[in-house]
């Protein structure tokens, strides 16, 4: 059987890293999956969770499993980051929560739950999307469609044409948003736009789908949140699939969380029962440790205000990467104007490269960018800087 077997094409963002490991430059520089790196080019452990997990470590006396849908406690931690402490969703039955392996597994899990109790719904993503969300729903069974999003040619936010294009949505639909930080473009909608949205959508009878993977990397965790909170108000019944990944440093954890809020706490425990069906048959349950440490550190009010201050140290990092390439590219003599990228947020810029231009710093410099052109704005420290702009200008 395994002889006949043909190798399948290297996944496009993580395939980067394995050719980007077996690159002998010593100058090479790693653009593109989306991880995090301080100054010094490296991912680290933040000082939050270390101090959460020796705490940990002094209290387990179990390894047991956790139930199909995970530690409620973790679930409500979950709700009330998402929605606010003060929130009606965070406890009063109408949002139900699920701890999956990331927020790619909670992604999969609302597809296979949408394709199980739904089959003909259609899932609309925006244009572009994160490279993994076709291949997850494609693999949950689901149709898909595209709204417009992103204007190229003006390097921001096409939202007339957003508008136009969810008109088309039918109802029982399903619409992928992102929370906030754009993956790949950066581009984000306001407060305002997003409560047009969910009110066009309240009108279409679809379902949002929320894409929730970089709170507290635009601008806070509060302001991160306006736009989902906006969506609430206007909305009846959505998703949100969340992930610690980012924000809390816990990427080989798999930590994240799939957040039902139905109409009526009754038809919300509804959908929990079909949710934990999924589960069941495709992990059984989920790992505990990542959860246990996000529960920690927001359950201790100095641990908070520890991680918070790592997770704003991340953030202006990221922004000072910003700001420093575009003057960068314009010091080096670049032929184009970057400085829409200081207006992008989080972690990704979509930079204008094409895919031959990607090529060619791949080819000619050891420089690993995404074939869209997209760019990890975390992967660029002080020291690569002039290196990536000078090789960025002789390919313009």
């Amino acid at each position: 059987m395994f002889e006949a077997v043909d190798v399948a094409p290297p996944d496009p963002i993580l395939g980067l890293t394995e050719a980007f490991k077996q690159d002998p430059n010593p100058n090479k520089i790693n653009l593109g999956v989306g991880v995090y790196k301080d100054a010094s080019g490296k991912t680290p452990v933040l000082a939050a969770v270390k101090a959460a997990e020796a705490r940990m470590l002094e209290s387990e006396t179990s390894k047991g499993y956790l139930p199909i849908n995970g530690d409620p406690s973790y679930g409500e931690t979950v709700r009330r980051l998402l929605f606010g402490p003060g929130s009606a969703l965070v406890d009063d039955g109408r949002a139900v929560t699920a701890h999956t392996p990331g927020g790619t597994g909670a992604l999969r899990v609302a597809g296979d739950y949408l394709k199980v109790k739904h089959p003909n719904t259609t899932l609309w993503m925006s244009d572009p999307t994160w490279a993994n969300h076709p291949a997850i729903f494609t693999a949950a069974g689901l149709q898909q469609a595209q709204y417009a999003y992103f204007d190229a040619g003006q390097n921001a936010l096409a939202f007339d044409r957003m508008l136009d294009s969810l008109k088309q949505v039918g109802a029982g639909d399903a619409v992928l948003l992102h929370a906030c930080c754009h993956n790949p473009s950066g581009v984000d909608l306001t407060p305002e736009q997003w409560g047009q949205v969910g009110a066009l959508l309240t009108e279409r009878k679809a379902l949002p789908l929320v894409d929730f993977a970089y709170q507290g990397f635009a601008a806070g965790l509060e302001q991160d949140a306006a736009g989902l909170r906006a969506l609430a108000a206007k909305v009846p019944e959505f998703m949100v699939c969340s992930s610690f990944s980012k924000n809390f440093g816990l990427y080989n954890e798999r930590t994240g969380a799939l957040t039902v809020v139905a109409g009526e706490a009754a038809a919300a425990q509804a959908v929990l029962s079909h949710i934990k069906v999924v589960v069941r048959r495709n992990y059984s349950n989920p790992p505990s440790h990542g959860g246990s440490i996000v529960t920690t550190i927001l359950g201790d009010a100095a641990l908070t205000a520890q991680w918070e201050a790592e997770l704003t140290a991340m953030r202006n990092r990221i922004n000072g990467m910003r700001k420093l390439f575009a003057d960068t590219l314009k010091a080096k003599g670049a032929n184009r104007d970057f400085s829409f990228i200081t207006q992008q947020r989080g972690m990704f810029s979509f930079s204008g490269l094409n895919k031959d231009q990607v090529g060619a710093l791949r080819e000619k410099h050891s420089i690993y960018i995404v074939g869209s052109g997209r760019i990890n704005v975390a992967g660029m420290t002080e020291a690569n800087m002039p290196r990536l702009c000078e090789a960025i200008v002789s390919v313009l």
